[in-house]
């Protein structure tokens, strides 16, 4: 069985040494190891793979061993987790469908290992995606009228179906604290990198106008603060003059379906960690 333990905890001499002799001797096999040091913060953080023989494997007792022989003494924030199941992943969009098929084509050629148990819109138009892939489709409007009731369906449908964590496929609603609460650093969004330069509806248009040189996409986490979670991925690319405002859209969309679907991995191969409103990606 492959094990992950995500780590951090103030800096401190002997932190890796007393890991990998704790996993040695507990009969695990490191396979891989990735840290860092924020200095400034004086915070170590740590990312580790092992693998452990499945006979007579024991993952809660290995968890208590590890809170009572390491995490007290080194007042490590910590959490272990296994491939032994595949994470939950909800879908919400509302009318643009390129983030979501390309997650769902993703998903349907084995690139990213979870389940998606349902897709949740607070329009109707998409439910034809969902049915090409066999996936529930649930159409909650959501408005200032029905705020309320929308969320109490969303959150219901959440944990009906045990949703480990919820992808923002170009879901054009903001997102409750409610939800936000229920669901810390594990709602990631994609948005043009336009904000806040270029904030409104027409954020391509705005940036046509002013005759940018480089257009992008950002994932994040969500947060109450609006578009201005902990970022996980970016990219961009080049434009020029001769760029029509539809080749702006067009790129852009390409670079939002790259970007997400590449922070999407990374969460799901536990690979972030979230500090202070920022991420440490591992490699």
């Amino acid at each position: 069985m492959k094990v992950v333990i995500l780590i951090n905890c103030p800096d401190q001499k002997g932190i890796i040494s007393s890991v990998t002799g704790f996993i040695h001797a507990n009969n695990g096999n490191i396979i891989y190891l990735d840290q860092h040091v924020d200095k400034s913060a004086d915070v170590f953080f740590m990312r580790l793979e092992s693998d452990f023989d499945g006979d007579g494997f024991n993952l809660e007792l290995l968890k208590k061993n590890f809170q009572k022989e390491l995490a007290v003494n080194y007042k490590m924030e910590w959490s272990i987790h296994t491939d032994s199941s595949k994470p939950k992943m909800a879908l919400f969009v509302s009318k643009y469908n390129h983030c979501l098929y390309d997650l769902l084509s993703r998903f349907n050629s084995g690139e990213l290992s979870v389940e998606i148990p349902f897709i949740l819109s607070n329009h109707p138009d998409l439910k034809y995606v969902a049915d090409q892939f066999n996936i529930p489709y649930f159409h909650v409007p959501f408005s200032k009228e029905n705020r309320e009731e929308g969320e109490a369906e969303q959150l219901s449908l959440l944990k009906k179906y045990k949703v480990d964590f919820i992808v923002l496929a170009r879901y054009m609603q903001i997102v409750s604290s409610t939800l936000i609460n229920e669901y810390p650093n594990k709602i990631i969004n994609i948005h043009h990198s336009f904000l806040p330069a270029f904030a409104g509806a027409k954020p391509y248009h705005a940036a046509f106008k002013r005759g940018v040189k480089i257009i992008g996409a950002t994932s994040h986490y969500v947060t109450e603060e609006l578009d201005a979670g902990p970022i996980i991925e970016q990219d961009v690319t080049t434009v020029s003059h001769t760029h029509t405002i539809s080749d702006f859209i067009s790129k852009g969309r390409d670079l939002e379906k790259i970007v997400l679907s590449r922070a999407v991995k990374l969460h799901v191969l536990r690979k972030t960690m979230v500090y202070n409103n920022k991420t440490i990606i591992f490699s």
